[in-house]
């Protein structure tokens, strides 16, 4: 008896210093977005070195491209012009004077490759060097002549024929139609995009969808060829917790762009489908997702900071932006604060950090990547991925514009 009320005393003082942690951090002099990216500089002074990526060398990274978008995103919000001059460093040294990218090629027809051109949007209307536009105009050339299956689908890779996967989205379509939007405006040639950018969505939804769950899966090969897929519908084993939170993401990103209307509509469902089936795999005590998504609870399964905030993040805006029910506000504001207690950690030099987010996943390739559960849980888990880290910084922002209403 005294050994279970040691326990439960114990327990409760365990959550109130939990609690506590989480209010002094949502509630401190700084923003959280703000925070963050001070902690992000300081683990890394050079922008290059983002992703891990070695002293001294530099990449055309859609994960350092992400990451550098929210922080400019953050700069504009909270008037701090050095986290623009911090992204710039990156591009200034990566964006040859010829308009050449360093260690980026147009023929190898990478959707991933397309992502980290996002923040030359910015770049380049505010530096006026054509270089930079440049650069957005060959990455949509890409796009134009990138190989597709026979129902208009973009293939991941050109290395990865037939495949499309829900990362994908999130690599190609913000882009397309951030610059569908900026170059073309009203005419019939943005109107072919704008369906075409849509079909995009509706066929990786086609493609992965399992209707056991309600869940997609992380990928699908339409010819049925690949090692990992089942041979009667081309998918993945499983669900995987973070691609389906680049789907979300892609979706929100998107539609800030091409708005909602008859043609958007189906983005627009397949939004909300996915936010009515989440609350359902997530985890009770804390309402955070697992690293394999449709395996919740199993042993060897574990709640991944990645995707969860990627949920999060677009769940927050997209309730903002009007894509999802207004009344799921305080359910998206309680969920950003959950992932704080359970994900966000304060280090004694000032500094924040995110915890237990997966290094990476895919398919295939030269590590025989199956897509099996074994497979999801084997790889490494690690501290402040970019692939958290961004949209991290972009739900704080909407939870602090919410908070502030």
């Amino acid at each position: 008896m005294k050994r279970t009320l040691l326990f439960a005393v114990s327990a409760l003082l365990l959550l109130g210093a939990a609690c506590s942690g989480r209010r002094s951090l949502l509630d401190g002099p700084r923003p959280l977005a703000v925070r963050m990216v001070e902690s992000e500089i300081a683990r890394h002074p050079s922008p290059a070195t983002l992703d891990g990526i070695a002293p001294g060398k530099i990449k055309w990274n859609y994960t350092s491209g992400l990451e550098l978008l929210a922080f400019i995103n953050a700069g504009e919000v909270y008037d701090r012009p050095d986290f623009y001059d911090y992204a710039l460093r990156y591009y200034d040294t990566i964006v040859r004077p010829d308009a050449s990218v360093i260690t980026y090629r147009k023929d190898k027809y990478n959707l991933d490759h397309v992502c980290p051109g996002r923040p030359l949007f910015i770049i380049a209307e505010r530096t006026g060097e054509a270089r930079y536009a440049q650069v957005l105009d060959t990455l949509f050339s890409q796009l134009q002549e990138h190989p597709r299956n026979d129902d208009g689908g973009f293939w991941h890779k050109q290395v990865y024929p037939h495949q499309m996967w829900l990362d994908g989205l999130y690599m190609a379509e913000p882009f397309y139609a951030e610059y569908a939007v900026r170059k073309l405006g009203e005419s019939e040639e943005f109107d072919r995009l704008k369906a075409d950018i849509v079909s995009q969505f509706v066929l990786v939804g086609k493609h992965t969808f399992d209707p056991a769950t309600g869940l997609y899966r992380h990928a699908c090969d339409v010819s049925r060829k690949q090692f990992w897929c089942d041979k009667a519908t081309g998918q993945t084993p499983h669900a995987w917790g973070r691609a389906m939170g680049w789907y979300a993401m892609a979706l929100v990103e998107t539609l800030q762009y091409l708005g909602v209307d008859e043609t958007t509509q189906p983005m627009v469902d397949i939004l909300n489908h996915i936010y009515e089936v989440l609350p359902a795999f997530a985890d009770p005590a804390t309402g955070m997702w697992y690293q394999v998504l449709d395996q919740p609870g199993r042993e060897g399964n574990y709640l991944e900071a990645t995707g969860s905030i990627m949920f999060v993040y677009a769940m927050l805006k997209g309730v903002r932006l009007g894509y999802l029910p207004a009344e799921l506000q305080p359910e998206a504001m309680r969920l950003y604060e959950r992932f704080i207690e359970r994900f966000v950690r304060e280090n004694e030099d000032g500094t924040i950090s995110i915890i237990d987010c997966c290094a990476v996943a895919g398919l295939g390739g030269k590590d025989m990547r199956d897509g099996s559960f074994d497979y999801y849980i084997s790889e490494p888990i690690i501290e402040n991925d970019c692939k958290g880290v961004g949209p991290f910084i972009w739900a704080s922002m909407e939870y602090d514009r919410a908070r502030a209403k």
